[in-house]
């Protein structure tokens, strides 16, 4: 079949999946493609729920693309959910029983909320946060009567909707299983940093603490949480935000293989001919790099798994290489980057660590370096880095002392901000030694342009 005549159906109007039909329709012109998506009709930014939430701005806001601009690159949208796949005759089957077949089928339906079994996780009141509808929901199941909340969790999720729910007034309490917030990601120092701030915000940040069970009242919505402690704590909103697992429950018994993701390899493909998958709900059968998880959950990635695959689908298939890692969030109203390879704890005998906090306690940086000293990876809080410098420094293995060196031109902030770097690369100079330090009279001459 010539690649003109060819139908590819997508599953799944996010980043990844849009992304694939952008690029294929770049080096195709003739191919037809389907977006397929029950969750709404035009592609949106995931991360702006919570400004919508929050009144910043309206749904319609969150569409990058102009409505005409599907039609302007003739990519269909059909909006219908998924029942099954009928994967020996090439074939959709929705909801509402009407059917559509494809040539070449791309499954990117994302991620859905976890549920563990608690009692009660299914009461009117209780939720995550992951699609529209969860928006739509939660915008219901907080509009009267809600006069405390439980957001069980750790993750960014769970900081995003305790920031919702403190914004409409609505006091919270936040239940973490661990000994510190995301202290699975992030190392001691910058766990403790932000756990700081969540209280400042007045959230009842409590760790070490888990969810055992969800009451109801008399009309059968949520009441109360009894917590692992066996503290009762009366709520009328609970926020599940335990992590987020791969949306392919309808995947399952069938022919594709699939583990808690589908299964591909270094091209997206899964053990069935013309049949891929790409962005949260794919799974490598090989990590694609040394520091890469077989599952990525991340914006960035999902972006380059679709572009990656659009070249396999035009017959120029080129392997995922997923290059330096990087990831960046808010934590309330500090931002928060990562760049490389920083866990949450390594041995001390096999790395070197630098890390400067400011004296204020919102702002920090990290950089963990191999024996030799040579950069490995990055975390930044409180202000920003330029991505294309530390991206370069840890793929070309710059030492600490380049790095240092060269961090004012990675400092990514306005001219009046603070000048973190200054600090910075004062500490890491005492503790590594170093001559790189720029004075604060460059500094001034930088924002006045004047000779001092």
């Amino acid at each position: 079949m010539s690649q003109s005549h060819r139908h590819v159906v997508i599953i799944g109007n996010g980043i990844s999946g849009v992304t694939c039909a952008r690029h294929l329709r770049k080096m195709d012109e003739g191919v037809r493609i389907t977006l397929v998506s029950g969750e709404s009709k035009y592609f949106f930014s995931r991360t702006a729920l919570m400004y919508v939430f929050m009144g910043h701005m309206k749904f319609e806001h969150t569409q990058p693309y102009e409505n005409h601009f599907w039609e302007k690159n003739r990519i269909e949208l059909k909006e219908a959910w998924v029942e099954k796949v009928d994967f020996t005759r090439k074939s959709l089957v929705f909801t509402s029983g009407e059917k559509l077949g494809y040539d070449s089928l791309v499954i990117a339906t994302g991620s859905k909320y976890n549920k563990f079994g608690w009692p009660g996780q299914d009461l009117p009141g209780v939720q995550g946060l992951y699609s529209k509808q969860d928006l739509e929901l939660m915008e219901g199941n907080t509009r009267e009567n809600v006069r405390h909340a439980v957001i069980v969790g750790g993750g960014l999720i769970g900081i995003e909707m305790a920031e919702m729910l403190a914004y409409k007034k609505i006091p919270v309490t936040f239940l973490v299983r661990e000994r510190g917030f995301w202290n699975k990601v992030l190392p001691k120092e910058e766990s403790e940093l932000v756990g700081r701030h969540i209280r400042e915000h007045h959230i009842d940040l409590r760790l070490e603490t888990e969810l055992k069970e969800i009451l109801s009242d008399d009309e059968g919505r949520v009441a109360a949480v009894i917590t692992s402690k066996g503290e009762k704590i009366n709520c009328q909103f609970v926020g599940l935000t335990a992590g987020v697992s791969p949306n392919i429950d309808f995947l399952r018994n069938t022919d594709l293989k699939v583990n808690r993701g589908v299964i591909v390899d270094e091209y997206f493909s899964t053990n069935l001919p013309d049949v891929y998958a790409i962005g949260d709900c794919a799974e490598f059968e090989k990590a694609p790099a040394a520091d890469r998880r077989t599952i990525e959950q991340v914006w960035y990635t999902g972006r380059m798994h679709g572009e990656t695959l659009a070249y396999s689908l035009c017959n120029k298939p080129v392997p995922y290489r997923p290059g330096v890692w990087f990831n960046s969030a808010k934590f309330l109203d500090i931002e928060y980057q990562t760049y490389g390879t920083v866990p949450a704890d390594w041995d001390e005998n096999q790395f070197k660590n630098f890390y400067w906090e400011h004296r204020g306690g919102k702002v920090a940086f990290r950089m963990l370096m191999d024996l030799e000293g040579k950069i490995l990876g990055v975390n930044n809080f409180g202000f920003r880095l330029r991505h294309e410098v530390l991206d370069q420094a840890i793929r070309e293995s710059w030492s600490g002392g380049k790095v240092m060196a060269r961090l004012e031109h990675a400092n990514f902030d306005p001219e009046f901000f603070a000048p973190y770097y200054i600090e910075i690369q004062e500490a890491f100079k005492a503790e590594f030694g170093g001559h790189f330090h720029p004075s604060k009279k460059s500094f001034i001459q930088k924002i006045f342009g004047a000779k001092v």
